[in-house]
């Protein structure tokens, strides 16, 4: 009977909270990531500047470095669900207000900016929120890995398959429409926030200084080694890895002569690669093995990268995007697994924050990196450097692995989550 089948395969969606969840941020998180290549795509049409692409993308990210800490302190003193339906109506004002700017034609690259640095700013307490309150939907423990995968693959999968349909609608209605689609997407997950039912909680009070919740949330975290080397790898693929969704514009255009059909079918590339790896994390039945996914997602990437870099022939390149998005989902979504199943409860929303700091909030810095390279060495020596750097990471974590591995194993033993490997 296909019920009990799916019940098996996606024990998470047996809560009826988290389905809420999973449904309206399904739908939220596409729109915004439809809303990142509307405006890569608007900056270099306007500005036609590599670099410029980078500042862009710096300037959006670079709250979730410098505020990401502060967001996972008030996630953790607070209602995280309260939280969650403040920021959506704010990111919902930030894209709607980005649609009436370019659909009425006086959009300039300062506005772009400036809504680009709310953007960032609202995101460093979403993103840590997020993460925490989709662990509180899960009714049953042993659903908390599937719930995880589930999160974390959700997210990043929109990623990838947002600017994907991002690029095939500027192609045939202009990025305006990219930016209204988002802000009205917003809608069905603050729909599903409100109707989901929770019996009543008493908040934790707490006196204690913010910065020193902070730096105990630092300590907890670079004193644990399987914490410190995900922490680690994640800033690797973010700093060298994703430094390609800046520059895809220009191998659309320049190298491979397309325009933005070609960019929408790129990153469609992209989420297909996305979707496979998804599905893989989200059937998988035990967190075993994980950490293999966790090397093997980097050197996915990086290989995708260098052929990308290297090809002229559209159907190579396609290959490789996919192989882009295959290598960044198995990475991310597996590090995020392991790393939600071995954090102590009442530290979740900070380690969350400084993984949310390690993945988003050291992209700022690669696209500045990625932008300041290719204006010098152009777009093809850079993600070649790229993704050499993500192959010597992942082979810098393997060796680590074996020790890791152990540590890791005996956190799952006491928490019930294994009872033996077999």
């Amino acid at each position: 009977m296909p019920a009990p089948d799916r019940q098996f395969l996606l024990p998470a969606l047996r809560s009826r909270n988290y389905r809420l969840f999973f449904a309206g941020q399904g739908v939220s998180l596409i729109g915004t990531w439809m809303t990142q290549i509307a405006t890569v795509w608007l900056v270099y049409h306007l500005t036609n500047s590599a670099l410029m692409l980078g500042i862009v993308g710096f300037t959006s990210q670079i709250p979730s470095f410098l505020l990401t800490p502060f967001g996972g302190v008030i996630v953790d003193r607070s209602d995280p669900r309260r939280i969650l339906i403040g920021t959506q109506i704010l990111a919902m004002a930030q894209s709607l207000t980005l649609a009436a700017l370019v659909l009425s034609g006086v959009v300039q690259i300062w506005h772009l900016l400036a809504l680009s640095l709310f953007q960032g700013i609202v995101n460093a307490i979403d993103a840590p929120a997020r993460q925490v309150f989709a662990i509180e939907l899960v009714e049953n423990r042993e659903d908390l890995p599937n719930a995880i995968a589930i999160n974390s693959t959700m997210f990043n999968s929109a990623r990838l398959i947002g600017p994907a349909i991002g690029g095939l609608l500027i192609a045939k209605v202009g990025a305006g429409y990219c930016f209204l689609i988002d802000g009205v997407s917003y809608i069905a997950v603050i729909i599903a926030l409100l109707a989901m039912k929770f019996q009543p909680k008493q908040l934790p009070v707490n006196n204690t200084n913010p910065l020193a919740e902070i730096k105990a949330g630092f300590d907890y975290a670079f004193t644990s080694p399987p914490i410190r080397a995900i922490l680690l790898m994640a800033a690797i693929v973010s700093l060298m890895g994703m430094q390609y969704v800046s520059l895809v514009p220009i191998f659309a255009e320049q190298i491979l002569k397309g325009d933005a059909q070609t960019l929408g079918f790129l990153m469609a590339a992209s989420g297909v690669g996305a979707l496979f790896g998804s599905v893989y994390l989200i059937t998988k039945k035990t967190v075993i093995g994980l950490g293999k996914l966790i090397i093997i997602g980097p050197v996915v990437l990086g290989v995708g990268l260098i052929v990308f870099s290297l090809s002229r022939f559209l159907p190579l390149s396609l290959l490789a995007m996919l192989a882009i998005g295959l290598g960044t989902i198995l990475q991310v979504a597996a590090g995020n697994t392991v790393l939600q199943t071995i954090v102590d409860d009442d530290k979740r929303g900070r380690v969350m924050s400084l993984y949310t700091m390690s993945f988003l909030g050291i992209i700022p810095f690669g696209s500045l990196l990625g932008g300041t390279l290719a204006e010098h060495i152009g777009a093809t020596d850079t993600l070649i450097i790229a993704g050499i750097a993500c192959i010597l990471g992942s082979l810098f974590f393997s060796r680590q692995l074996p020790a890791l591995k152990e540590i890791v194993y005996e956190i799952y033993r006491q928490k019930g989550i294994i009872k033996s490997i077999g």
